[in-house]
């Protein structure tokens, strides 16, 4: 892949307590063009949201990133003061988390919330990001947008609340979401609600999006390209058509036959 928005380098992180040394990435190395989808699909405990806060550098003790480089935008992450890397955060990588009543501050309305994202960025004036929060709520298919600014958290629904979240991360325009199972907590109907708001918004912001999940399906209808992780390693990568198709590990192959039909559906239908 030539000039990569994102590439990630034999990372390896680590995890110390009582002396010993756990590892839980163990020298992957990816990459993700603009506009690319990315699914990084394992099962829980397979390395993936460290991968992800490895990329933030928002690891918290004892884990360590031990070795690797992460280049964004041709800049390696890991060489830039604290400073610098939240200028990165929120406004050219954002993160959409997936629990987001943990996530939201629940004594402040989710208009400050969002507009408390544009602000700290120093792109836009108090009153002129209140008015982009409404109109990012409106982006994200919330009804009556103009009122719902004023509700806290616990005002909306879980499907709701995930919306908020994403208009918090698309707040700034940054070029590369990373997605970490955004539809874990939802029911049925509305993961499909918030996966096709996902698509919609990727297509109109040209967004490059890294989607962590441990669904197959998801990834079946939403990447490009999948990398398959587990045990800290990953294991397998390629097109979604291709590891669908052709899945070469063992572990992958776990994985679709979790899926009922899944593959033989997308192998008949050419997708």
């Amino acid at each position: 892949m030539s000039d990569p928005l994102l590439d990630v380098q034999h990372l390896t992180v680590v995890f110390e307590t009582s002396g010993s040394a756990i590892t839980a990435v163990n020298d992957v190395t990816f990459q993700i063009a603009r506009g690319e989808t990315l699914g990084l699909v394992g099962e829980s405990g397979s390395g993936k949201s460290v991968t992800a806060f490895s990329i933030l550098r928002l690891l918290q003790p004892p884990g360590r990133i031990a070795s690797g480089r992460v280049l964004f935008e041709g800049r390696d992450l890991m060489s830039l003061t604290e400073p610098d890397m939240r200028q990165v955060r929120g406004a050219k990588i954002s993160l959409i988390f997936q629990e987001p009543m943990t996530a939201l501050n629940p004594v402040m309305r989710v208009g400050d919330q969002i507009a408390e994202a544009l602000t700290a960025h120093g792109q836009v004036d108090r009153q002129e990001a209140w008015n982009l929060a409404v109109e990012l709520l409106d982006a994200v298919h919330i009804p009556d947008a103009s009122h719902r600014v004023l509700d806290y958290p616990h005002q909306l629904s879980g499907g709701m609340r995930q919306r908020v979240m994403i208009a918090i991360a698309l707040a700034c325009r940054p070029p590369l979401v990373i997605a970490d199972e955004p539809t874990t907590a939802l029911d049925v109907t509305i993961q499909a609600q918030v996966l096709d708001l996902l698509r919609e918004l990727r297509a109109r912001y040209n967004l490059a999006l890294l989607l962590i999940t441990h669904d197959f399906g998801v990834i079946a209808e939403m990447a490009d390209r999948v990398a398959v992780m587990h045990n800290g390693l990953l294991v397998e990568q390629g097109t979604v058509r291709q590891i669908l198709r052709a899945p070469a590990h063992d572990y992958t192959r776990e994985l679709l036959a979790a899926v009922p039909g899944m593959r033989a559906s997308r192998a008949g239908g050419g997708g």
